[in-house]
């Protein structure tokens, strides 16, 4: 039996503050490191996410954080159903599945970590490290230096860029989410009919639609005050993501990017576009909900996965470290996953050796998972057209 190796408290720097981040900051602070977290953003993340399937992992996770209740601030949908592109209903599945607030998860991570400890509006520009330390460098031209640097950066990952020099680029799949995020009462009768209690799917030649009730924005899962979630993916080909990045007043239209739109960012007239697809392609019900939704917003999909998890004292974490498609579902657990191992090796090994078994587990997972969603994309009717 392997005794534990006596915890050495570290300072931690965790470079992004959405879940990933925060699903790490929390445990490794709980066990008694010292956590700053950047987050880029001035405003903070509240009210960004919408719902997402909690596995085992995230259950896990926040059972260790004493938070066993808030997995359960979410929409259950009674059952599963495919309309055809009339909105005819021609299949049913009596599985019942449960999305929880990502809003409400992130506001009460976010209220266990110290006063201080969560820095917004800190953009990491670089970061550096040796095999005694790692320093965070800030957009200002600060420099931090940590025992530890955690990149739970995104998809965009700037902390990947070390870990992985010369092979941090994402690759973009040939399709893109369109998504909206409408309160249930902007749904007409006739659509919330078919659509609301359910999780709903369209299969279509050039669309695969998908939609769900999740939490109203402060966790609310009374009727009325929820919100449906819709999710279009479409193929879009690089100089059609590169022309709406452009359009939309983005810096950059490389895929590689992972090119996303948020709310607002679409122009009038690219929304009204998108408006006339959703009337000509889609089931009424599905295009009733774009309808409802003002400021669609847009997700490319790309794959990642890094060579490596650690290089010195840098670690990667969730997406920064794998990007999984969405139709995975995993996105969130596999982050809990990475942390929880994280938190765990910490507290079992050497710092070297810890890095070195957290990289070796992890790594074998995130592989895994990045090769499930590429198997689930390739069900999609347009996917081998792209």
């Amino acid at each position: 039996m392997t005794t534990p190796h006596p915890l050495t408290p570290r300072r931690v720097a965790v470079v992004g503050g959405s879940l990933g981040g925060l699903f790490a900051a929390t445990l490794l602070q709980q066990d008694g490191h010292d956590v700053t977290v950047f987050e880029r953003s001035a405003r903070g993340l509240a009210r960004r996410g919408a719902g997402l399937v909690a596995q085992q992992d995230l259950y896990a996770l926040l059972h260790r954080l004493g938070l066993d209740r808030a997995a359960d601030v979410g929409v259950t949908a009674r059952e599963r159903i495919t309309l055809d592109r009339a909105g005819r209903l021609v299949h049913r599945d009596p599985t019942p599945q449960t999305q929880v607030s990502w809003d409400h998860l992130y506001v009460t991570l976010r209220a266990l970590l110290d006063e201080g400890s969560y820095l917004l509006g800190h953009r990491v520009e670089e970061v550096r490290a040796d095999d005694a330390h790692a320093e965070v460098v800030s957009a200002d031209g600060r420099v931090r230096s940590f025992d530890i640097v955690i990149g739970a950066d995104g998809a965009n990952s700037v902390v990947r860029r070390f870990v992985a020099p010369g092979r941090s680029d994402n690759r973009y799949v040939g399709y893109s989410t369109w998504r909206g995020l409408v309160p249930e009462a902007a749904l007409l009768d006739g659509p919330s009919d078919v659509l609301l209690e359910r999780f709903a799917f369209y299969n279509g030649a050039r669309s695969h639609m998908l939609g769900y009730l999740v939490p109203g924005p402060d966790g609310e899962t009374e009727v009325g005050s929820r919100r449906y979630n819709w999710v279009w993916y479409r193929p879009i080909t690089p100089p059609q993501l590169a022309r709406l990045a452009q359009e939309s007043g983005r810096a950059s239209g490389d895929p590689s990017l992972a090119v996303s739109l948020a709310p607002g960012d679409l122009p009038t007239a690219l929304r009204d576009e998108l408006r006339a697809d959703a009337e000509a392609e889609l089931p009424p019900p599905f295009a009733a909900a774009v309808l409802a939704e003002p400021e669609p917003f847009l997700q490319a999909i790309v794959d990642y996965v890094a060579p490596a998890m650690t290089a010195h004292r840098v670690v990667l974490l969730g997406d920064a470290a794998a990007v999984v498609r969405p139709h995975t579902a995993m996105g969130a657990a596999k982050a809990a996953g990475d942390a929880l191992a994280l938190s765990d090796a910490l507290g079992r090994w050497p710092l070297d050796a810890a890095l070195a078994t957290y990289d070796s587990d992890r790594l074998e997972v995130a592989r895994a998972v990045a090769q499930y969603g590429v198997r689930l994309g390739r069900s999609l009717p347009f996917a081998q057209r792209v």
